[in-house]
């Protein structure tokens, strides 16, 4: 496990048409995009576009990051920054109660224990032709409270 190297920036920077200065500057931004998503636990850094101005200086001109959700006790300030009016409400109430919510465009609520057992549901729902509503994982410890919780949100969701 090696990482980024100066090799692989380079020829990425090379086929994306960096010459000369510009090169050593694509590859300077590559290679702080590779320390910014490994080291803030990140699950996407997404540059669209990065470009070389008039002058020759190389810009990540528009960014999409996203996190891991598990690592957010490692990484509590980007967490700080969080705004959860820009996401789903119940996948925000479900997260309050570490549940794992992920609303869908079905019509029948799922709650279940295990991921395992979330996604062989949704299959048998399919193949029997119904759609499910969401992908709600209690986790294999819930307690009392998560369910009660859990119960809540599905109830909530209108379909």
């Amino acid at each position: 496990n090696e990482g980024i190297t100066e090799a692989h920036t380079k020829k990425v920077a090379e086929l994306l048409g960096f010459t000369g200065d510009s090169l050593k500057d694509a590859q300077e931004q590559m290679t702080r995009l590779y320390e910014l998503f490994i080291g803030t636990d990140a699950t996407q850094v997404e540059i669209n576009p990065l470009v070389q101005t008039r002058d020759g200086l190389v810009y990540c001109v528009d960014a999409k990051i996203n996190f891991d959700d598990n690592a957010q006790f490692r990484q509590q300030e980007i967490f700080s920054w969080r705004d959860t009016t820009m996401e789903d409400s119940r996948e925000v109430e479900a997260s309050k109660f570490d549940l794992n919510y992920i609303g869908l465009d079905g019509n029948i609520g799922c709650m279940v224990n295990g991921a395992g057992l979330a996604m062989a549901t949704m299959d048998i729902i399919q193949i029997h032709g119904g759609s499910p509503a969401n992908f709600l994982d209690v986790g294999g410890g819930a307690n009392e409270k998560q369910v009660e919780e859990a119960f809540r949100i599905l109830q909530a969701d209108a379909k």
